[in-house]
Order: structure tokens, then sequence, then C-alpha cells
């Protein structure tokens, strides 16, 4: 893919993902459904996907990312329940997938069958991740799923690093392949923490938010590059330092936690909705290197099956057997609702990583284009049944987060005991020289911070008018506006430059961004 091509896809997946979210709709099944379409439309450029290019500059940033937002202390949490899924459910699916690819397709060696399995053995959070926080699906199947997608790529690269040097005829014991394991995933999380406390140390040094934010574009993918040098797991190594530096972001100016949390969304959307659109456009290639017949595409759907029902084989009883066998893990976890456990089973989709990981493949492994078919079929299979089914499925069980409630009142909580030790701190540092109007400003401002949270909390138990915060905002919101409008028209008029205007443009853009969050 040239980079005219990778322009126009680019170009092409934002404004498809402009489309549904105009039409709300989730935008990586369209992007996918665009892409199917798209992949026979006459004179159509080649979008043939490139394995290093996905692994390399899209993966680790799309990860660091989703580390960074993650909650380093909720995933501590739920580590139990994310390392049942992200290692044992990936190991399970390396093996069960595999069995039934041999069974259904003797051709099929069972190293390579194998390979198969590891290909596909990895969800990919994004879509699930995207649906769950639009229809509010509770924090802690939103923390298993995040966690899950953080590390199950580093459990299935390094099985399918040894599944194809089986498949190629290099003898790899059981040993050898559980030792290969720990390193790359020991090494990998120790050079991901190593990197994370080193830039952490270099950015607290810095002063300069556009130096701190530049140092962090490079952690994503010099954590990577850094982790498979050192024949570690890269992928680990990006999540670890993505969850250290997120963890430690309260230490960070507030002009970097701006500009980064920013420029990351901005870098996400690109790079989703490329994927995406990516992942339809490979119909093509595929249909034309496996040489797909009817049989062989029937094997491949019960390949699909095969992998979503070991999922849910799986999840049900990592989820309740430790419970009811460990007297300890059921007093620490309660016991889930079943419609929980049933969404977390059915949010199976596989990514651009399994296409990437079946492109990547020796050209002289046996089975390659049978892999590279089943492992198309099940992402788009999976993507299209369960991604098209899940918002359906969450809105039928009526499975709702009840965590807004509690968070609000934890967030009046400790808002009304910040604004009270705010206020004292004020009277000890506020001299005689001190105006009392700034002393008053201040302290009715600390106030209202304060009280903003109580009112909103408030409001949601009953019907009332408008709260004094809610007022207090809204004609701050009118204000603003008024001053926008003269500082624009001083500048289109040239009583200040555009400098300036910036300056103080960005001034009042933060105060919105304040009030707007209150």
């Amino acid at each position: 893919m040239q980079g005219v091509e990778i322009l126009l896809l680019l170009a092409g997946s934002l404004a498809v993902t402009a489309l549904a979210r105009r039409l709300d709709w989730p935008a990586p099944l369209l992007l996918v459904g665009v892409g199917l379409a798209a992949s026979f439309v006459p004179g159509m450029p080649d979008f043939r996907l490139e394995p290093e290019l996905v692994l390399v500059l899209v993966l680790p940033p799309l990860l660091y990312t989703s580390a960074l937002e993650s909650s380093y202390v909720n995933i501590r949490r739920n580590i139990r329940a994310i390392g049942l899924l992200a290692i044992g459910l990936v190991l399970a699916t390396t093996l069960g997938v595999g069995l039934v690819a041999h069974l259904l397709i003797p051709t099929l060696p069972l190293p390579a069958s194998l390979v198969l399995g590891a290909i596909v053995a990895p969800p990919d959070a994004v879509a699930a991740v995207a649906i769950g926080r639009k229809l509010g699906l509770p924090r802690r199947i939103m923390t298993v799923l995040t966690g899950e997608s953080l590390v199950n790529d580093a459990t299935a690269l390094t099985a399918y690093k040894v599944a194809v040097a089986a498949a190629a005829g290099t003898a790899m014991s059981w040993g050898t392949g559980i030792v290969t394991f720990l390193e790359a995933s020991v090494g990998g999380a120790l050079i991901g923490y190593v990197i994370g406390v080193i830039v952490h140390w270099i950015r607290q040094r810095l002063h300069d938010n556009v130096l701190e934010s530049g140092l962090g574009m490079l952690v994503p993918f010099g954590a990577y590059l850094i982790g498979e040098s050192r024949g570690t797991s890269g992928v680990l190594a990006v999540v670890v330092a993505g969850l250290y530096l997120g963890h430690k972001a309260p230490q960070a100016g507030y002009a970097t936690r701006l500009q980064e949390t920013a420029v990351w969304a901005a870098m996400d959307l690109l790079l989703e909705s490329w994927v995406f659109g990516l992942i339809g456009l490979q119909l093509r290639f595929v249909l034309a290197e496996s040489g797909a017949t009817w049989p062989l595409f029937g094997a491949a759907l019960l390949v699909l099956l095969a992998a979503m029902v070991i999922r849910v084989l799986w999840v049900y009883p990592g989820t309740y057997l430790p419970r009811l066998l460990s007297r300890k893990i059921r007093a620490r976890e309660p016991m889930p609702p079943p419609r929980w456990v049933f969404i977390v089973a059915w949010t199976g989709m596989r990514g651009v990583v399994s296409l990437a990981a079946a492109f990547g493949l020796p050209l002289n492994l046996p089975g390659r284009e049978v892999i590279i078919l089943c492992t198309f079929v099940v992402t788009v299979g999976t993507l299209m049944v369960q991604g098209l089914t899940l918002p359906w499925l969450i809105r039928l069980l009526r499975i709702r987060s009840t965590d807004e409630h509690t968070d609000t009142l934890a967030e009046a909580q400790v808002k009304y005991h910040a604004a009270k030790v705010s206020v004292e701190r004020l009277d000890t540092v506020a001299d005689d020289e001190t105006p009392e109007h700034v002393v008053t400003r201040l302290k009715l401002l600390a106030e209202h911070r304060g009280n903003a949270a109580w009112e909103r909390l408030g409001r949601d138990e009953k019907e009332v008018g408008e709260m004094p915060a809610a007022r207090w905002q809204r004609l701050r919101l009118t204000m603003l506006t008024a001053e926008r409008e003269v500082f624009l028209a001083a500048r289109n008029d040239g009583q200040i430059d555009d400098e300036v205007f910036r300056r103080v443009q960005r001034e009042l853009d933060l105060e919105e961004a304040a009030l707007i969050r209150e």
C-alpha cells in the first residue's frame, strides 16, 4: 500500500465514521460493511493489509491510549477475571479452535491448525467498549473487557510464535514453549515498567507541555520496538508503560493533560477508522489467494462457530466455579448477575491483529491460504454477528449501570471536603493586604464547586427547577460567548494580533471546559 492509498483510505474511513456518528450507528461495523462492499468496486486501489504496518505503527498507539485511559486500580481489583480471559481463554481458544479446524479440514496439519487457533484467539474490544460506553454498561464489565483486550494480544502473539515454529518444522517442546511465554510476558512487562518510570522522571523535569506531549507520543512505538528487539512482548511493554504513565498523569501539568487528551483522541479516531475500513477491504485478496470453495467456506463458518462457543463455555465456569470453590473469592467478589456474564461471553469480536498475524505468516507455511480464509471469516463474522446484536441484547436484558449515582455521591462528598480545605488554606495565605473582594470571590467560587455535585445529585432524585449551579453555568457560558464575539471582532478589525487572540481564546476555552465538566 503506497502513501496515496493510505491517505485515500484514511479520508474515506473518516467520512464513513462521520456518517455513522450522524446516524448514531456503530462506526466500526459500518466501516467493515462498507469495506466489504467496496472491495469489489472496479478500479479500487490496492489496499492489501501489510502486517508490519499494522503491528508497528497502528497497534502500539491504540493499545497505549487504551492503557492511559484505563484504571490501574480497577484492573488490579479485577485481575483474576482479566487473567482468566486474557491468558486462560486465549490458550483454551488456541487449542479448541485448532482441534476443530484440524477435524473439519483434514488437509490442514495439526501444527498449522494450532497456528489458526492462536491467530483468532484474542478478541478486539474496541467495538464492544464503544458500544458498552454508549449504552452505559456497568463499570465492572467495562473494566474486564478493557483489561482483557490490553493483555490478550501479548498472550496470543506469543502462542502464535510457538505454533508457527512448530508448523515450520522447528523443534519446540512444551517446556520450551512455556519458557518462551514467561520470558516474553515477564520481560515485556519489566521493559514497559522501566520505560514508564524513565519517561515520567524526564517529563517531571521538562516543564514544557509541548515537549512532554512529544515525548509521550514516542512511548508506544519505543516500548514496542524495544520489547520486540529484546525477544519479549512489545505489546505488553506498551500496555504496562501506558498503565504506569496513566496512573502518574495527575502529577503532570494541566496543559500537558489537556493537550495529550486531545491529541490521542484524534489519533484513536483516525487509526480505528482506518483499521476497520481496512478489514473489510481484504475480502478481494482473501478470496483470490485462498481459492475458496463452498466446502472450505462452510468449514470456516464452523470454525467461527467454534470460536464463539468456546468463549461462552469458558466464561460461565470461569466466572462461577472459583466463587463456588473458594470462600475468600466469594467474599471479595460477589456473584455477578447471569445477564452480565452473558454479555462478557458474547463480546468476542476479533479485529485487525488477527488479520495482520495471518497475512504475516511465512509464504511456505503449510495451509497458509486456508488459515487466512478462516481468520477473515472469524474476524468479519464475529464483528457482524456479535457486534450487530450486542446493542439489542444489552437493551433486551436491561443492563444498565448504577455507577453514575454512586459516582455523583462520592464526587459530591469529596468536592465538599476539597472546597472546605481550599477555603481554610485561603484563610492561612491571605494577608491584610489582600483586597476583601478578592477573598470573597474566591470563597464564592469554592462554595459553587463544592455544591455543584450535591445539586446534580438532588436533581437526579426528583425533578426540580434550575439549580443555582446550573444557572451559574448557563449565565457564565453566555458571558463567555459574548467575550469571544468581542475578541473575534477585534481580531478581524486589526485591533489585536492573531497571537493575542489565540492566547485569549485558549483561556476562554479552558474556562468553558471546566464549566461544562461541572
